[in-house]
């Protein structure tokens, strides 16, 4: 009889696809190339900064002054280039890290075609190719394990899971996971737009701008004043036209270009353009000073973002820990074994040593070279190795998860062995048991992959995660804060609990995310009541931050894995580690450089400064805006000529609400963050606003009556608007420090410049207003003052009673 009869037949392999079935797919677009829309396209960014109603009304003004000669009158015209230029950059940048994003990166994809291997682009997989799977790749599509000898894949940066996993014939491997060890084979059943990694980075990459409540609350008014603008202008420029006798008139005599000068005045003054320039550059700045801390900010207005937070939601892995896991401590079990230290050393220093293994090289370095004589390799699946040597310590010796060594013994607290390891592993230490063997292992053993037998625990040997040393006093800060704190990691409950006690979170148990509702409504409940979850999947982290943001919670989400992008993403403010996924930190608003937790309390600081800054500075811009549509609405009904020119609205502009507002928003304010902005600007501006339209429209109509010509008028009414936006600025200010009082000071300094050095005067159209005027200027201020100070008093009551509620 033949003996190869006996032998075991050799495994029939899977030949592939052929060259003619590879066609057909191609032909039908059944391939992984896949051609991702970009976040956001050039034209659409700059159609949303610069072609706006908003822009649009302020550039037609600022071209007629062009068109008419009077360039000096076009001044305005910068601030608004300047908001429009700082728009797109700021989408621009956005848009180039999400352009960059990508999940796959394979270099080359290995297929079986025709049963030969082949290497291929990633893009020329087809669909139902056979791909071949060995240690270093990356799976290019997703498919279906057909052949597996050993296979292992890591896809912890795709789900959060901090293991590799164990694949056989049958389970799916996902594209844009690594394989670690062994090989295989595996049919792809997903490719192109349809893959995992592609349908992942595609939703990754949907473009959205943060929240800003600055932002929002500016663009509302620069709304509300687009619409209001249009008929309000009309009204206005029909008044100056009536003014010098009716439309024909005017243009038979010329005087409708002084008529469209003073119409367009009061159309610009109307738009708080300062506003949103001062806003960025308050941003701006404070990005800086936050990138020299190693904090970089990808989105200007996040700085004001964890300012507002009231949730944030942690990823353990990378956040609160270092991402890696270090050698704790060797337990010794009954009687010392001779060799068991040696014996460590080689199970870290083996060629196929996993992560946890690897952690055994430092504590237990080989000084003699051991030779194997029988082994039988890690398996994530078993959870255990086994070696015996060839010469050195006798015996069969087994290291691996305790359970799946000795079973119910390992959790049974009446014996040692389960005591010690029921107690170690109740602190979020990671334990394996080395277990001896008098035998050595038997071939049987190897073929079958099964434990020696005779087994006795000779140690334990526990691992841990190393927790960042600053994440604890960075927790602190956010629970003196009254910031909720919600721990989220692919890892084990038990596990992220026990990080999360160690780093001050009061917590019994974590939550088992595979028993998380469906229902959005129920899910947030269950966020309210549980602090710490663990088996959360990268779209179980999305819908976390869905459901809390959907319960009026401000959230934030931290994390470095890829795992983490999509929750990232959708939170109000997502912040990713320097050592993170490319992918993670490409959607992050806020990237922490030098990984360091403890930098998250500074970003609050400068958030909290940036907000409190640009709300006494707004109040300042919407001031200006309520008086000038006042002043719009009032001469236009009342038929007055304008009382400005657009130059000499520039003179209080820059030197009462401009030029103060830039250091003002600059100055240190740790005053805390509390929602309604624009309510609490406005309650000021409004009142304020309207006493100066109806003060200066009095002295118009007063001026006017007593024969004061309209050079003199004009003067008199921008001394007013001068002094009074001074008065403004100073009520704003307090309490008046040294620096504010400088500033203040600075600013009458120059106004008396430019009413006093001829130079300016004549550019600017300035005159003596004459005695009776000045008299009239006199009373008219004094009155204003006084009613303004009225305002901010019962304003201030205001406020009070709205913070205090709150």
């Amino acid at each position: 009889m033949d003996a190869s009869a006996d032998a075991p037949a050799a495994p029939v392999l899977d030949p592939g696809l052929s060259a003619a079935d590879v066609a057909e797919r191609v032909a039908a677009g059944r391939t992984n190339a896949h051609t991702a829309d970009t976040s956001r396209s050039v034209w659409n960014i700059v159609r949303a900064n610069v072609f706006t109603l908003f822009n649009g009304i302020v550039f037609a003004c600022f071209f007629v002054l062009f068109l008419l000669g009077r360039w000096q009158d076009a001044l305005f015209g910068i601030a608004a280039f300047a908001n429009s230029i700082i728009g797109c950059v700021q989408e621009f940048r956005a848009k180039a890290a999400l352009d960059r994003l990508a999940l796959l990166n394979a270099p080359r994809a290995r297929v079986r075609r025709e049963g030969d291997e082949a290497e291929i682009a990633p893009e020329d997989v087809v669909i139902d190719d056979i791909l071949v799977l060995r240690a270093g790749d990356q799976v290019p599509a997703d498919a279906d394990v057909i052949e597996s000898r050993g296979l292992q894949i890591d896809e912890s940066m795709l789900t959060g899971e901090s293991d590799a996993v164990d694949k056989q014939p049958g389970d799916e491997a996902l594209s844009g996971s690594i394989v670690v060890a062994g090989e295989g084979a595996a049919r792809a059943t997903r490719v192109g737009a349809d893959s995992y990694a592609n349908r992942f980075a595609g939703e990754a990459k949907r473009f959205s701008l943060v929240a800003s409540e600055v932002r929002n609350s500016v663009n509302r008014v620069l709304k509300w004043m687009s619409w209001i603008i249009g008929p309000v202008g009309l009204l206005v420029c029909n008044a100056q036209m009536m003014v010098f006798g009716g439309w024909d008139e005017a243009f038979e005599s010329g005087d409708w270009v002084q008529a469209i000068v003073n119409s367009i005045a009061a159309i610009t003054a109307m738009i708080p353009l300062g506003l949103v320039l001062m806003t960025s550059i308050a941003f701006a700045v404070a990005a800086a000073k936050l990138a020299s801390k190693q904090v970089l900010v990808n989105e200007l207005p996040a700085v004001e973002g964890l300012a507002r937070v009231d949730v944030i939601c942690l990823d353990k892995t990378g956040t609160l820990t270092a991402g890696e896991i270090a050698f704790d401590a060797l337990q010794p079990l009954g009687d010392a074994v001779l060799g068991q230290k040696a014996v460590l050393g080689w199970f870290g220093a083996a060629p196929d040593a996993n992560a946890t293994a690897r952690c055994l090289r430092e504590p237990f370095p080989v000084t003699e070279p051991l030779t194997a004589g029988a082994y039988i390799p890690f398996s994530s699946a078993r959870k255990w190795s086994a070696v015996s040597f060839a010469a050195g310590p006798a015996g069969a010796w087994v290291l691996g998860a305790p359970e799946m060594v000795f079973g119910d013994a390992a959790t049974d607290r009446s014996a040692e062995l389960g005591r010690v390891v029921s107690e170690l592993a109740s602190t979020g230490r990671r334990t394996l048991v080395l277990a001896h063997a008098h035998e050595p292992i038997t071939p049987a053993d190897v073929a079958d992959e099964r434990l020696p037998a005779g087994l006795a625990a000779v140690a334990v040997v526990t691992f841990q995660e190393q927790v960042r040393p600053d994440a604890a006093q960075t927790l602190e800060y956010f629970a003196a804060q009254g910031v909720g704190v919600r721990v989220i990691s692919g890892d084990n409950p038990r596990t992220v609990a026990a990080i999360a006690r160690s780093v001050g979170v009061d917590v019994a148990e974590g939550f088992d995310a595979r028993r998380l509702p469906d229902d959005d409504d129920e899910l947030g409940e269950v966020l309210e009541h549980n602090l710490v979850f663990g088996r959360v999947t990268p779209e179980q982290k999305k819908r976390m931050v869905i459901a809390l943001q959907q319960r009026g919670h401000t959230v934030a989400m931290t994390g470095d894995g890829v795992n983490d992008a999509l929750a990232i993403k959708t939170a109000d403010l997502g912040i990713a580690m320097n050592s993170g996924a490319a992918a993670t930190k490409a959607v992050a608003r806020i990237v922490l450089l030098d990984g360091r937790f403890s930098h998250l309390p500074e970003v609050v600081a400068e958030g909290r400064q940036v907000i409190a800054n640009i709300e006494r500075v707004s109040m300042l811009f919407f001031t200006k805006t309520a008086y000038a549509t006042g002043l719009a609405v009032l001469f236009g009904l009342l038929v007055l000529p304008f009382p400005f020119l657009p130059r000499q609205l520039s003179i209080t502009d820059g030197l009462t609400i401009g030029i103060p507002a830039f250091f003002l928003a600059l100055l240190p304010n740790t005053q805390r963050y509390v929602p309604g902005f624009l309510r609490r600007s406005l309650s000021f501006a409004i009142p304020a606003g309207a006493i100066i339209a109806i003060s200066l429209t009095l002295y118009s109509l007063a001026a006017t009556a007593i024969g004061i010509g309209q050079p003199e008028l004009r003067t008199g009414s921008t001394i007013i608007l001068a002094i009074v936006g001074i008065w403004v600025l100073t009520v704003l200010s307090r309490p008046i420090t040294r620096l504010k009082g400088i500033i203040i000071g600075a600013m009458f300094i120059g106004l008396v410049g430019v009413f006093t050095i001829p130079f300016l005067t004549e550019f600017f159209q300035l005159v003596d207003p004459g005695e009776e005027a000045a008299w009239l200027i006199v009373v008219v201020t004094a009155l204003t003052i006084g009613a303004i100070e009225i305002v901010r008093f019962f304003h201030r009551r205001y406020v009070a009673k709205a913070l205090a509620a709150v």
